[in-house]
């Protein structure tokens, strides 16, 4: 006699949107009660942040301003304009762990999910780090201009780049996989 699913999941939605749900609160557990307070891995994505955006500032021809000497490396800007401070929720590391989530809970070969997870979490953190070099080159145009720009604008691009992965994969990677596993 074989194991087999309740019901409910039998149907591939149900069974997507249980998955997801049950991925998404173990990572808040894991994350608020571990990681987070642990330190290491938003340190250490900061710290990638502020690396990839002050050298592409650099390249750019802009001079960077030197760090306070408060709470080292988390301060960011250029020559006439103020200092960003790049702070946990903003490092990108939530939407690196709901892109994963979705991909980890939607169906398709696990050879492929994991190269899509890879290329999609590096696309999400170097747009991160173009949006704080565009937000360091916008406070030195206008610095009220910051807040709409940081909490609206490039929400709006991150996240819709993060859709669009999702339905690249869902409509080229995963129908590609249902269908085989069809035949």
């Amino acid at each position: 006699m074989s194991a087999s699913r309740p019901p409910g999941l039998k149907d591939p939605l149900v069974r997507f949107l249980v998955t997801g749900v049950l991925l998404y609160v173990s990572w808040r557990l894991l994350y608020d009660l571990v990681i987070h307070p642990w330190g290491v891995l938003d340190r250490a994505v900061i710290d990638n942040l502020m690396l990839l955006s002050g050298g592409i500032l650099e390249a750019l021809g802009f001079t960077l301003l030197p760090e306070p000497s408060m709470d080292t490396n988390r301060y960011l800007g250029v020559q006439g304009g103020s200092m960003l401070w790049i702070g946990d929720p903003c490092n990108g590391v939530s939407v690196f762990a709901v892109y994963i989530i979705f991909l980890l809970a939607y169906p398709g070969r696990w050879n492929l999910k994991l190269l899509f997870i890879i290329g999609g979490v590096l696309l999400i953190h170097l747009l991160n780090a173009l949006r704080i070099v565009a937000l360091c080159y916008i406070v030195t145009v206008d610095y009220e201009l910051l807040n709409f720009n940081h909490d609206y604008t490039f929400y709006v691009i991150v996240y819709g780049v993060v859709f669009l992965l999702w339905y690249v994969w869902v409509t080229r990677f995963a129908s590609r996989a249902m269908n085989t596993a069809r035949t």
